[in-house]
């Protein structure tokens, strides 16, 4: 390893203790005995978690922020308090599970000529509660994929929740910061990356999620991710390509001609499937159907035109 390698460790924080994070982070970056930085920015958080917060973020630079500005605008936030090249963004409720997870990231800067480097999610394999059984089974289904998975649709499988970026590549496309509410921020910064023709690599070197949801609380995100898609949408002007990179979408213009039946169906039978979801009785096939009722029925309030020809 060269003395030029230098990693900034860019932590967003929303309402949850990063000490422990902090912790393991700090003491495997003092192993490789090379330049690093911790970045800690808080998104406004309740002041009971800003408190617990302080132990750690005493010897880092923390930086607090008096309005929520959500997770697009904080990410390229770090740009301005970033001192090194090399930018590894983790989610604050993320529980690193391996003692070399910084050094693989090094070797991946060693090797130079990287442009965004992903290491994947794992959740904890023992069943939770019933109550946090929908985000649970969705991220071991959906979530957890093996390396070699992530890398057949290398864009497509990129997450925020762990990756090292190249500071002038996060520069240059930035993400973007219409995005205010929960969902799909990465789904589009994936795609700018993609229409740049910058290809995402993939490794194995997973973090663990380190929180789950309630059932209730996953599917209100569900829709706030929802109505973000829709959005999105506009944004990219409805192009084919994003459309193909979503499952649901694709699903969605594929039943156009049944959308008014599966929309009355959806509304008859949204009660029980809300019940059912947030009693902790999973199916993501119902899941699935789900979020197809939330798409057609939010439709209707924003403009949302057929996909480019």
């Amino acid at each position: 390893m060269t003395s030029e390698i230098m990693i900034s460790i860019c932590l967003p924080i929303y309402n949850f203790d990063v000490n422990p994070l902090v912790g393991e982070l700090s003491r495997q970056a003092k192993l490789l005995n090379k330049p690093y930085e911790i970045i800690l920015i808080d998104d406004c958080s309740n002041e009971v978690f800003k408190n617990i917060n302080e132990v750690s973020c005493q010897k880092e630079t923390y930086i607090r922020l008096t309005k929520n500005v959500g997770r697009a605008k904080i990410r390229n936030l770090f740009l301005n308090y970033s001192n090194y090249e090399n930018l590894l963004f983790l989610d604050c409720d993320s529980l690193v599970l391996k003692d070399d997870f910084l050094l693989k990231y090094v070797e991946v800067i060693i090797q130079g000529s990287y442009n965004v480097v992903c290491g994947g999610r794992v959740y904890d394999m023992n069943r939770p509660d019933k109550l946090k059984m929908l985000r649970w089974k969705y991220g071991i289904k959906k979530e957890s994929q093996p390396v070699d998975v992530r890398k057949k649709n290398p864009n497509k499988s990129f997450m925020t929740n762990n990756f090292l970026v190249n500071r002038e590549i996060l520069a240059s496309i930035l993400f973007d910061e219409r995005i205010t509410e929960y969902g799909h921020e990465d789904t589009l910064f994936g795609y700018a990356l993609k229409l740049r023709g910058i290809s995402i690599d993939h490794i194995d070197n997973p973090v663990l999620n380190g929180d789950l949801e309630d059932n209730s609380e996953y599917l209100s995100k569900t829709e706030k991710g929802i109505k973000n898609l829709l959005h999105i949408l506009d944004y990219v002007n409805y192009e084919k390509e994003f459309i193909n990179d979503i499952s649901l979408l694709r699903f969605y213009y594929k039943v156009n001609r049944f959308q008014k039946i599966i929309g009355a169906v959806f509304r008859l039978l949204k009660p029980s499937i809300e019940y059912l979801l947030t009693k902790g009785f999973i199916s993501l096939f119902l899941f699935d159907f789900y979020k197809l009722g939330l798409l057609i029925k939010y439709q209707r309030s924003i403009a949302f035109n057929s996909p480019n020809s």
